[in-house]
């Protein structure tokens, strides 16, 4: 009887396990995609948005609130510009995916206000490290606070010049 009743619940698994595949079939479907990407108009001084990154950095950083995006395929798009204490400027065309922790730089500006396809364009994991730690800023205390997308540039916007989000705030 133990025997038979084994089989019979063998049996009675056997449409889960097809229903199983037919589900993981369609979550497949359905996989990640990127938007198109269209490149943003050089930054403007008068749209620039400075942010905090830390007290162990010279540096100044900023975001173009003229090119800030949260798009349906859940990155936020921005144009970063970093001036050094020594008067260098960077300026990134870049995404950053709160789902997954992830960052991508598109272009680099050039002088003439050009954009320079990047040399290397694939999603990276944001660390939070002393150096460099820029990105993490942006991921915990403006774009992704909690792991979870802005629900608007605007929003991102007020974030990035109040600061960040205030502990025990909702997003």
């Amino acid at each position: 009887m133990t025997g038979r009743c084994l089989m019979v619940l063998a049996l009675a698994a056997l449409p889960l396990v097809g229903a199983a595949a037919e589900f993981d079939e369609d979550y497949e479907a359905q996989a990640w995609q990127e938007l198109a990407l269209k490149l943003p108009p050089p930054p403007r001084a008068e749209t620039l948005q400075s942010f905090y990154v830390s007290a162990t950095t010279d540096h100044y950083f900023s975001i173009d609130g003229a090119t800030l995006s949260t798009g349906a395929d859940g990155v936020v798009r921005y144009v970063l510009v970093v001036e050094t204490a020594g008067g260098a400027r960077n300026v990134t065309y870049e995404g950053m995916r709160c789902e997954t922790r992830e960052r991508r730089v598109y272009a680099s500006g050039r002088r003439d206000g050009t954009w320079s396809k990047a040399r290397s364009n694939a999603w990276v994991r944001i660390q939070d490290v002393a150096t460099n730690r820029h990105h993490a800023a942006l991921f915990l205390e403006y774009l992704c606070p909690g792991g979870v997308i802005v629900r608007s540039p605007e929003y991102a916007l007020s974030l990035l010049r109040r600061g960040g989000l205030p502990m025990g705030r909702d997003w």
